[in-house]
């Protein structure tokens, strides 16, 4: 029998040998126990109640709607090793539209909450004729029962759900599964949600709020004692409590008690400065970020830190939030939609970790030497410009390459420098060069001696 594309027949065959595996360590699944015996002595953490906590929605929706508006590329490596999105008619319909009844964002945000709230995601995988997978449905993990069999291989049992087209309970092998997990403390195949350590105080911050609602719905009067100065019967005693009930509590709360017969009121109640109501209830929301790794101005449980910088922040609570989260999603979609060797989903988390408007002008202007024009228009959501495709560089900028010859240019001059040239020859005169010479020489010298005896006539 086949059934969403894939054959059902041997895992039909195989059910008498697997063995459900324990959602948890004394096999819970509702209630769960802060310490071991906690059930016992009426300590419960009740996973309804606690997804009612403030500080614990808060957590869950803010990490599925970060993680879930971040849009998922398909993407290739090429031949110098840089991955580039791309498309591919095998992987990017159902990565565009996962099913029939969910959008993008909304089957991430399921993919998630089922992560953040049962520590397991269990996605079931559609194919189609040729065995490509076309559909994907985030199931309910109530409605999920994990099997292992004799031989170690792993079956999903997953029972009856129209919305995604099972009309009755049906066992899949782990090919037709995707099974995101974390927090896996007991078994490899079974992961665990925060609130197996958050749920405490999420119920502590829950029973704060419901004293808190009941004391201000009594008109914020506490409880407290009528005392008599002398013995009184237990009848006369009962008439008067009811009395009192009846008349000066609840919504009579408030209203003028004459008191006789030496009768005195005195309030049992602790104040809630007191019980230091406003820091346990902190404390509670504090301790629950803690669990999710979020950090509590996030939610607003505490003040923003007073750093300045945005997309620090940011980074901040991507990694040590978001960031395994976001990789394990990836992970399981290359291999849930088995894609071949050099080609994967990445989500695109530059709106998560996105600058303030100044910071990313400075930052695109430093980038001219490493970025196109067109590349930072791009990040601007603008389009390309003519002549936008070609790097700019100030002149007095010179390459390595450039830079490397220079310099063992230097180093060949220095290690073999060049002798100093000989001086030029003194070149020699001819025999009639030479002849005009002495002749010229010999009138200059009688030239003189005359000039020298006119001087001495004439004294």
């Amino acid at each position: 029998m086949r059934f969403l594309g894939f054959d059902i027949s041997r895992a039909k065959t195989s059910e008498k040998a697997m063995s459900p595996v324990s959602q948890g360590r004394r096999g819970w699944h509702s209630v769960y126990e802060s310490y071991p015996g906690a059930w016992q002595q009426n300590v419960e953490v009740k996973f309804d109640r606690v997804l009612s906590n403030h500080a614990d929605f808060s957590c869950r929706t803010l990490i599925a709607s970060d993680i879930a508006k971040l849009r998922i590329k398909l993407v290739e490596r090429d031949a110098s090793g840089i991955w580039t999105e791309t498309t591919n008619t095998a992987y990017s319909p159902v990565l565009r539209k996962p099913n029939h009844f969910q959008t993008r964002i909304q089957f991430m945000e399921s993919w998630v909450l089922s992560k953040l709230q049962r520590g397991n995601t269990y996605v079931l995988k559609q194919r189609d004729g040729r065995g490509v997978v076309t559909k994907l449905y985030v199931l309910d993990p109530n409605f999920v029962t994990l099997l292992v069999s004799d031989s170690g291989e792993v079956f999903y049992q997953l029972n009856a759900d129209n919305l995604v087209g099972l009309p009755q309970s049906v066992i899949v092998p782990a090919s037709e599964i995707i099974h995101d997990r974390f927090n896996c403390f007991f078994h490899p195949l079974v992961g665990m949600s925060p609130i197996f350590a958050g749920g405490l105080a999420a119920m502590q911050g829950l029973a704060i709020q419901n004293d808190s609602t009941h004391f201000f719905q009594n008109g914020a009067r506490p409880g407290g004692v009528l005392t008599a100065p002398g013995a009184i019967e237990d009848d006369t005693a009962a008439r008067i409590k009811e009395y009192w009930d009846t008349n000066f509590a609840g919504e009579n709360a408030g209203k003028v008690a004459v008191l006789g017969d030496g009768l005195k009121y005195e309030a049992m109640r602790a104040k809630s400065t007191d019980s230091q109501l406003i820091e346990q209830l902190k404390w509670s929301a504090e301790v629950i970020c803690s669990t999710y790794h979020v950090p509590p101005y996030k939610i607003g449980v505490a003040p923003p830190p007073a750093l300045n910088n945005i997309q620090s922040l940011n980074i901040e609570y991507y990694s040590q939030c978001l960031q395994v989260l976001i990789e394990a999603i990836e992970l399981c979609l290359d291999e849930g939609l088995e894609m071949r060797e050099g080609i994967g989903t990445e989500l695109e988390t530059d709106n998560l970790l996105r600058m303030d408007s100044v910071t990313q002008m400075e930052v695109l202007e430093r980038a001219k030497s490493v970025m196109t024009l067109d590349e930072r228009r791009k990040r601007l959501d603008l389009k390309g410009v003519t002549g936008g495709a070609t790097i700019y560089l100030q002149q007095q900028d010179h390459s390595i390459e450039a830079i490397a010859a220079r310099d063992k240019l230097l180093i060949q001059q220095a290690n073999n420098p060049t002798p100093a040239p000989a001086p030029d020859p003194v070149p020699t005169p001819s025999p009639d060069e030479e002849a005009k010479r002495q002749e010229a020489e010999q009138r200059a010298f009688v030239a003189e001696v005359a000039l020298s005896f006119q001087k001495g006539i004439a004294a």
